[in-house]
């Protein structure tokens, strides 16, 4: 029996071996073949009508591509975050023969999961072709923008992403689009930077631009809080959802070999609210010089706060176990624990 296509719902780029076909030429459909991705129509899941518009994907797109060149350099928090979705997947009781690796940057998260948990094929998918082709010579790679995503419904065992849903405008359509993509009981397992995430920074902007220019313009982009996010995927029709966070801080010689970080890893400002006028010699020194004054160590060296939420969700499935109906126990917890029930004073 033919294994099913998993089918891509508009022509796309396709950056794989499929059948002569090879990364970097362009493929209206692909003939369905086994393991092979297919075109079959227009796209059918779209994200709200009228989503809020926070960050510019063009600029992204841009940032991203001029930073591909280095990108294994300042990859340390993107290794760390698909560090740990490996160590969540391998103690999964499950087998996800084909998974899909959402904003799949140069394929970190990828290279650690192939095998795990029984994957036996990573469909790499980022809108930067540049870093795609730095993934290696993998599975399939395909081109595609996070917030459209080529999938069919029931099409995946598992959907994974590192560091990449924070930067989406529309982040509850793409949710609905994963949960849709993904087969009954499928598993969601991602991670994205959270509220607390370069707190420092933000605060040290502030200060300096309300100083310097006697206003403030939006520099770092605003991150979902943990208690959101659980909402988030319950609106999206995910089960059992559960949002855990980790919050890393890392620490530079100063502030502005943070800001060479950032840009490194291709996530300086792309916020559309943003100001256009380029930053000033004297606004960016007292930038720093607030950010040490604030929150230099002993030692001279400046922290810097990424708090990461992971995220972990199941499409839904009759097999899934549901709570039970309030009153219906037929237990008492006092006598599970060994111990006397007792009244609660007023």
């Amino acid at each position: 029996m033919r294994p099913a296509a998993v089918r891509l719902a508009f022509p796309l780029r396709i950056s794989a071996t499929i059948g002569g076909c090879r990364y970097g030429g362009e493929q209206d459909s692909v003939a369905p073949q086994q393991g092979a991705i297919a075109r079959t129509g227009r796209m059918h899941v779209s994200p709200s009508n009228d989503p809020i518009r926070i960050f510019d994907r063009a600029l992204l797109a841009q940032r991203r591509r001029r930073a591909a060149a280095v990108a294994t350099a300042h990859d340390f928090l993107l290794e760390r975050a698909s560090d740990d979705i490996a160590e969540r997947l391998a103690i999964v009781r499950r087998r996800f023969p084909l998974a899909a690796n959402i904003g799949a940057h140069h394929g970190v998260l990828s290279r650690r999961i192939l095998g795990v948990a029984g994957i036996a094929r990573v469909i790499d998918v980022d809108a930067t072709a540049s870093l795609l082709g730095r993934a290696g010579e993998r599975d399939l790679r395909v081109v595609a923008d996070e917030e459209a995503l080529p999938f069919a419904d029931a099409s995946l065992d598992l959907a994974v992403s590192a560091l990449s849903l924070h930067l989406v405008n529309d982040l509850p359509g793409v949710l609905l689009q994963i949960r849709r993509a993904l087969k009954p009981d499928g598993l969601l397992l991602a991670s994205m930077l959270g509220g607390a995430s370069l707190n420092e920074l933000r605060t040290a902007w502030l200060e300096a631009e309300a100083e310097v220019t006697g206003g403030a313009s939006p520099r770092v982009a605003p991150f979902a809080d943990v208690r959101d996010m659980g909402a988030l995927l319950q609106r999206a029709g995910f089960a059992l959802p559960v949002v855990d966070s980790e919050t890393v801080t890392v620490t530079y010689a100063d502030p502005l070999a943070l800001m060479r970080e950032i840009k490194g890893m291709g996530a300086s400002n792309m916020l559309l609210a943003r100001r256009r006028t380029p930053v000033t010699r004297g606004l960016l020194l007292r930038a720093a010089e607030i950010y040490g004054e604030r929150f230099a160590g002993a030692n001279g060296r400046v922290p810097a706060t990424f708090e990461i939420l992971t995220l972990t969700a199941w499409a839904p499935d009759p097999s899934q176990p549901k709570p039970l109906r309030p009153g219906s126990a037929t237990a008492r917890l006092a006598d599970a624990l060994g111990v006397k029930e007792r009244k609660l004073e007023e």
